[in-house]
């Protein structure tokens, strides 16, 4: 099933809801969920048993008739990205000058997100500090059960689901102060959607091909399972010693093919166009302002 939020014609307020077949859509509401329950307060109820969410026979709303929102419009926390987790990246991250880890070990930072942008929303370019916009089509991984101390083997069964992530990055920033996390940050730099495909559609560890585009062009392209650090190592990497909390995002990074990776690099400009898809989730278009 897809999970998102959106605004409801028919009500003209903002609601979280469910789609089973990818026309229609019911809200929470319709399902039996107290009015208000937005979109964490659902996950965290509904942990990953996807049995207890059955379609009505009758009601919601068309899904093309609503405008979608980013299914975690406010996420809870800071998202966890993990860098330099395709090796094609790795390798165009080091002829462009970007930090590579040091060991072998995983690199995580954190993106702050005040607000996740919601699909075909505009990516503020920040232009007046940053002379190098950049674009990374990322598969998000959002929990759905507190998760400390979980094996490898026993890390899908704390996955909620699954969606399309652009971690939008400036990098003279990100390059120049040494870090990632200012550059990574600025607001509107999270595009997330266009909703949550829950992990009982796409199982744990899902093969699926991965691509983005700029005004048409293609620029990335290839699959999840080229990840170096797989979803399941990484939840269980992380719970080592975090309690991940459920309605945590995990952004698990992104292959070659973005801006800094030409020759000479081709950055983002105002009026482009960004589109990010993954096989099974679906798109993620936004504009550059």
């Amino acid at each position: 099933m897809k999970v998102l939020s959106y605004l409801s014609r028919r009500s003209g307020k903002a609601a979280t809801g469910v789609s089973f077949d990818g026309e229609r859509v019911f809200s929470l509401e319709e399902l039996g969920w107290p009015q208000g329950t937005d979109v964490l307060s659902f996950i965290r109820d509904l942990g990953c048993d996807f049995t207890r969410v059955q379609a009505p026979a009758a009601g919601g709303e068309a899904l093309r008739d609503v405008e979608l929102l980013a299914p975690i419009p406010h996420p809870a926390n800071n998202v966890i990205c993990i860098g330099l987790n395709y090796r094609d990246h790795v390798e165009e991250s080091d002829r462009a000058g970007i930090l590579e880890p040091a060991k072998a070990e995983a690199a995580y930072f954190t993106k702050h997100v005040n607000e996740a942008i919601r699909p075909g929303g505009a990516i503020d370019g920040h232009f007046d500090i940053c002379d190098s916009l950049d674009y990374e089509c990322e598969l998000a991984v959002i929990l759905g059960r507190d998760a400390y101390q979980v094996s490898r083997e026993e890390a899908g069964d704390f996955i909620f689901g699954f969606s399309v992530a652009n971690d939008v990055t400036a990098r003279n920033i990100q390059k120049g102060r040494g870090q990632w996390f200012f550059g990574k940050s600025l607001d509107s730099f999270f595009p997330m959607g266009p909703w949550i495909v829950t992990r009982d559609e796409l199982g744990a560890a899902p093969d699926l091909a991965i691509r983005s585009f700029v005004n048409g062009e293609p620029r990335q392209n290839s699959r999840t399972s080229c990840l170096i650090h797989s979803v399941a190592e990484i939840i269980e990497d992380l719970s080592r010693g975090i309690t991940l909390r459920a309605g945590t995002i995990i952004a698990t990074g992104t292959p070659s093919g973005v801006g800094m990776g030409f020759d000479p690099p081709r950055y983002l400009r105002s009026g482009d166009r960004v589109r990010c898809e993954i096989e099974g989730i679906g798109a993620l278009e936004n504009s550059v302002r």
